[in-house]
């Protein structure tokens, strides 16, 4: 695996952003939002099934939007976030005392600001929830309830100076079909059809606050969301474990035996432990060459044989047939949707 391809990136399915591009097409003109998508280097058809979304699209269409729109949140809630209120929120926050008090902050932050739902905070023996009831009949917005879920992780996060390990995550929502997208956001199992979404924590694992300052708070800003929203652990999941294996492997280390071997298990054990993932080695590897080949196909200029052969197939023809399995799109004509894009 070429240099080039070993960086940390990933990408989610283009619908784990649908309901998101819906409720900000929702507060634009139909030029604004093809503007911001122009600027985010997305297509006009990024929701669209098989399609890819990078993390570096997903921050630079959080950046843009939230100040285009005058929207914090983007359209996620039925009352509009105003500008500043995530500053407001760290200011808040930062002065707690412990994580179960910053907790306590941001859930009553937000309680000044949504209509359609609340958070609660339920202390239940040795675990924490924060819980977001419901206020109304409002549709969930599956985006908006990940996000602001995400965001408490992420703010307790950076108030410990380390990932807080989370016990579970809860969606009121049905299990969608890019469920596996969510390895990516939590480190944690992750259900749904929940009765109310919620982001458990062990007490055992809010460590003390570590004082941050207004230095400290202007970055967290100045980053968001890209510090956040995605997950820098790789052992909550044996999937993600592999994944990483993957990453820094040369493709003739890319194999069962040769992973299950770094990874000190036997093969067995291994293809049983990614079964209860819910995935497969190889379903693995396809989307690691998947995420390579699109962050090479969108930078750069190499061919498309090149490209092939970074991500380990004997052929441009085997990569053209693979390529369009995993994205719907050749190639070639997805190179020329991201340049046309931006």
């Amino acid at each position: 695996m070429s240099k080039a391809a070993t960086a940390p990136f990933s990408t989610v399915s283009s619908q784990f952003i649908q309901d998101w591009l819906v409720g900000l097409k929702a507060i634009c003109t139909e030029d604004h939002y093809r503007f911001l998508l122009e600027r985010a280097e997305l297509p006009v058809d990024a929701g669209a099934p098989q399609g890819r979304v990078t993390l570096d699209q997903i921050v630079r269409l959080y950046q843009l939007a939230a100040i285009e729109t005058g929207d914090e949140m983007m359209g996620l809630w039925s009352r509009p976030i105003r500008p500043r209120a995530l500053q407001h929120l760290l200011t808040s926050v930062r002065e707690s005392t412990s994580l179960s008090s910053a907790l306590y902050r941001y859930s009553t932050f937000w309680n000044l600001l949504l209509d359609d739902h609340q958070f609660q905070l339920t202390d239940d023996a040795d675990t924490l929830a924060l819980c977001l009831v419901p206020q109304s009949k409002h549709p969930i917005q599956r985006f908006g309830h990940m996000l602001i879920v995400k965001l408490a992780h992420g703010v307790l996060s950076w108030l410990a100076r380390q990932e807080v390990p989370l016990e579970a995550v809860d969606f009121a929502f049905e299990r969608p079909p890019f469920e596996e997208d969510y390895a990516l956001i939590f480190p944690a199992p992750v259900t749904f059809s929940a009765p109310t979404t919620a982001i458990h924590f062990h007490t055992k694992s809010l460590v003390p606050v570590q004082i941050r300052s207004t230095y400290d708070l202007g970055r967290f800003l100045e980053n968001a969301p890209r510090d956040w929203i995605f997950t820098r652990s790789q052992e909550h999941t044996q999937s993600l474990r592999v994944r990483a294996y993957l990453i820094r492997s040369t493709w003739e280390e890319a194999h069962l035996g040769a992973a299950a071997n770094a990874l000190h298990l036997t093969p067995r054990t291994l293809i049983r432990r990614l079964e209860a993932d819910g995935t497969s080695f190889q379903a693995i590897k396809d989307g690691v060459r998947r995420d390579i080949a699109i962050r090479r196909l969108q930078v750069g200029d190499a061919s498309i044989e090149a490209v092939a052969q970074d991500v380990g197939f004997a052929s441009a023809a085997s990569f053209h047939k693979a390529f369009l399995r995993w994205t719907g799109a050749t190639p070639s004509s997805y190179r020329r949707r991201s340049v046309t894009s931006v």
